[in-house]
């Protein structure tokens, strides 16, 4: 099919997948072809109009949990059914670099649903493609050095232009269907990730007292998830976990609040377990012994995470007036040491 025009849908926290959909979108440019790229942050509570025959349409987003995050997910869905168009699905993951060697990250199953819910729609899938740029994911680890970054980024950029070369000269490019094994096998993770995992991440941000109320990050958030409380930054459920707040924070007052997250699992275990062995000790439970076992156990926690989670924020959020509070709350975040670092994608030309 020749494309009249392609159109590519982003979303970006700190700059990988806008990088990507950029160096895609001046391939079509050299191609002379009609591009256009929107950030969806801009447009996802907006109707989306349906694309013009002869389009090829590009979805392109970092992974979250090995899935993509839940804006891009709900845009996908919420997208409208197209005729004689083409789509391709490239998402950003953790790549690293370990000596000369570049080891890919992992997908999950982003493709494969992203796939079925677009051929559903009357699309016809030309691509499917992971892009291994450096993490940015400082509530896991700490920062790549810069080094690495830039040559991940270069090592990377080569083959992201070659994925575009090919679609927009008629071929097929399913790069993505090569990890299908290792994705289908963790995708009970990013099942839970969706379900849990993300909340507690949402719910691990804090402002320290080195905050200055610029307001940048409330300003820049694409979901609209900081508001300002009692004076302080808070983190909504609306959160991504895209780090744009944290990595981009001019202060560097944006800690991820390693020591309470561990505080806060640990009560709740133990809470969930002494509470358990308490009730079967009256006499209408002692025979509910089955619920001490470690199945039930996890579906009890899984169930009193959330509002458990949402009142100890509340809380902590609320004892951070206290200095002596937000003193250990922040030497207990590892992203307060100097080791741990901050994100930043390398600049490079973004302008179609």
């Amino acid at each position: 099919m020749k494309f009249k025009k392609v159109i590519i849908y982003l979303f970006s926290g700190t700059g990988n997948a806008k990088n990507t959909a950029f160096w895609i979108g001046d391939e079509v440019k050299r191609k002379g072809i009609d591009i256009e790229i929107v950030s969806i942050d801009k447009i996802h509570n907006q109707e989306i109009p349906k694309p013009p025959d002869y389009t090829l349409v590009g979805f392109c987003s970092p992974t979250h949990g090995f899935h993509f995050p839940e804006i891009m997910r709900k845009f996908i869905c919420r997208f409208p059914k197209a005729d004689n168009c083409n789509a391709f699905v490239v998402n950003t993951r953790a790549g690293l670099r370990i000596g000369k060697m570049f080891l890919p990250g992992l997908s999950g199953v982003l493709h494969y649903w992203s796939s079925l819910i677009l051929i559903k729609k009357g699309f016809k899938i030309v691509g499917l493609r992971p892009v291994d740029l450096p993490s940015n994911w400082l509530l896991l680890h700490p920062a790549l050095r810069k080094t690495g970054v830039d040559l991940i980024f270069k090592h990377t950029e080569p083959k992201v232009r070659q994925f575009a070369k090919n679609i927009l000269s008629g071929k097929k490019d399913y790069r993505a269907l090569y990890d299908i094994i290792q994705d289908t096998l963790i995708s009970p993770v990013a099942i839970g990730y969706m379900y849990v995992g993300r909340y507690l991440f949402a719910k691990s941000f804090i402002s320290s007292s080195d905050c200055d109320n610029c307001g940048i990050c409330k300003k820049t958030c694409p979901v609209n998830a900081i508001k300002q409380v009692n004076g302080r930054m808070f983190w909504t459920y609306k959160c991504e976990s895209c780090m744009k707040c944290m990595n981009n924070c001019p202060q560097k007052a944006i800690e991820t609040a390693h020591g309470f997250i561990l505080v806060f699992i640990f009560l709740l275990v133990t809470l969930l377990r002494y509470g358990l062995k308490q009730l079967l000790t009256i006499e209408p439970f002692k025979d509910l012994y089955w619920l001490r076992t470690g199945v039930m156990e996890f579906v009890i926690f899984s169930v009193l995470f959330i509002p458990f989670l949402i009142l100890a924020y509340r809380i902590m959020h609320w004892l951070l007036r206290f200095k002596i509070f937000e003193r250990f709350i922040v030497y207990t975040s590892l992203s307060k040491y100097k080791f741990w670092g901050r994100y930043k994608a390398p600049k490079t030309k973004n302008e179609i």
